[in-house]
């Protein structure tokens, strides 16, 4: 059930969504539980909520959706008007309970609550560094590395010193929904890798992975957290504070999130995803369109590339002139229907089941493609096994030809920022060329985007953007893998930002 092409176990997966809320004069825990469900894309193994009564802090964890870990008695039980919420999909960490979040640690300075999205790069020496000085670990993921770091800078420092000492320690991609006592807090990476903004709501304030999170709550986006910024939220949910902990030359917003992961729905870093992915779908016409009777998306990642490419085929032809008015251009159609009651827990345990679970996940509509030139628009190719069987049944159900075009480069190193996107002995892309990929998947033509139409479509620079996946050049220092740029500068004096 991800934002992206859920369709037969190829695609990337993300680690988690975080929410968090201060009010003035309600319960704090059935918003962060209508938030949650809001985020449910970005992660279903495990679901929990974190809330402070401004005595003591209450917490609900659970595997499993967000429908599945919370009953109203749960709810009840979460008292106060602060609080943050989580949901998870595991990319560092155990499957088990021990690593679902939030998490919760208390000690002398009081009770942390602590929420992230993303990944450290750093964490095994962060977590033997606090293990000597005689932490006790519960879990082996990096999010209580982070819980434990910060717990021991506050027993000395203030709030906000504590978290630029955190931050200076770790490195990595991060969004971090807290709570000290009853104070929230936001946090996004010195480099802005996972999203985060902050919102209005009744009565209060939200901060969010996604801005649908907000709407959800019939709020007010205000704007996104910017890169090394830290916000904290008023406990009585009258305002809040902002700090820039640290300033960088340069960002790096992960692509994907616009390509794949993200709500179509949601606005991040001031850019409106649905929009993104048409503008993505246009640049893939304009780079490598192919003249085809019908245009039709891989749902549902694939759907707003396709209207944004069928759009810019109407306008001009393959060769980039203008079509007559009466020509026509190329027709959108609905050519797969996606089955949403299955989800990734299928059990397939065999080959020939697991070669069959793209069918009971998606059926090809044959008047749609039958007799016709065919052209499928998907997010990403990861595997490619999915590709194949998604050209296979359109040519069984009857298409001529079947050209595969891509809203995204080609995928040919790991993340290590959280998301799941396989070993480079696992992508199809690390060791075989476009032309390769295409006689292995079986189309008569194959396309991707390219990295600088990603960057045009994001009105970014390539050097403000992730693209360690495609380029396996990555913007945090990881061992063994090419650096695009330096990680080492020094965190700065906490300073109020300016809204």
């Amino acid at each position: 059930m991800n934002a992206g092409g859920d369709h037969g176990g190829d695609e990337p997966r993300e680690k988690c969504g975080v929410v968090g809320v201060s009010l003035e004069d309600r319960e704090a825990a059935r918003p962060l539980y209508y938030a949650l469900y809001a985020l449910q894309h970005r992660g279903q193994e495990s679901a929990g909520i974190v809330t402070h009564d401004g005595f003591q802090q209450h917490s609900h964890v659970e595997r499993g959706l967000v429908g599945d870990a919370f009953e109203e008695g749960d709810l009840e039980s979460l008292s106060g008007g602060t609080g943050i919420g989580h949901v998870r999909y595991p990319t560092a960490g155990s499957l088990d309970k021990s690593c679902a979040q939030p998490f919760s640690v208390s000690f002398k300075s009081g009770s942390l609550g602590l929420s992230h999205n993303g990944n450290l790069v750093n964490a095994d020496e962060v977590r033997d560094e606090l293990a000597a000085a005689g932490h006790a670990f519960t879990s082996d993921g990096d999010t209580e590395v982070i819980a434990h770091d910060l717990a021991r800078n506050l027993l000395e420092e203030d709030l906000v010193r504590a978290v630029k000492h955190t931050m200076n320690r770790i490195h990595g991609s991060y969004s971090l929904a807290i709570t000290h006592d009853d104070t929230v807090l936001g946090v996004r990476d010195p480099l802005g890798n996972r999203p985060l903004c902050l919102g209005k709501i009744d009565g209060g304030y939200v901060l969010a992975s996604e801005s649908a999170a907000i709407d959800t709550l019939d709020g007010e986006l205000i704007r996104d957290v910017r890169p090394g910024e830290l916000v904290v939220l008023d406990p009585d949910g009258t305002g809040y504070d902002t700090y820039q902990l640290v300033e960088r030359d340069a960002t790096a917003h992960c692509f994907f999130e616009h390509v794949y992961f993200a709500r179509p729905d949601s606005v991040i870093d001031e850019s409106l995803v649905y929009e993104v992915r048409r503008k993505l779908g246009r640049k893939l016409w304009e780079e490598s369109g192919v003249e085809s009777d019908v245009v039709m998306p891989v749902p549902d990642s694939g759907r707003a590339f396709a209207s944004g490419y069928a759009d810019a085929a109407g306008e001009t032809t393959a060769d980039g002139d203008l079509r007559e008015s009466d020509d026509g251009g190329v027709e959108f159609a609905e050519g797969l229907m996606k089955n949403r009651y299955v989800g990734r827990t299928f059990i397939m345990p065999t080959q020939d089941e697991r070669e069959r679970a793209v069918r009971l996940k998606l059926n090809p509509i044959r008047s749609t493609v039958e007799g016709k030139s065919v052209t499928i628009i998907d997010d990403s190719i990861v595997r490619g096994t999915t590709s194949t069987q998604l050209v296979d049944l359109v040519r069984e159900a009857g298409a001529e030809e079947v050209h595969l075009r891509i809203g995204a480069p080609p995928i040919l190193a790991p993340c290590y920022f959280g998301i799941d996107m396989a070993t480079r002995d696992e992508l199809i892309a690390a060791d075989a060329s476009t032309e390769e990929i295409r006689e292995q998947v079986g189309a008569d033509s194959l396309s991707y985007l390219s990295v600088d139409a990603v960057a045009d479509a994001l009105g970014e620079s390539r050097a403000d953007l992730c693209l360690g996946c495609v380029t396996g050049e990555y913007p945090f220092d990881v061992e063994g893998e090419a650096t695009d740029r330096d990680v080492d500068a020094p965190v700065s004096d906490p300073t109020p930002a300016d809204d």
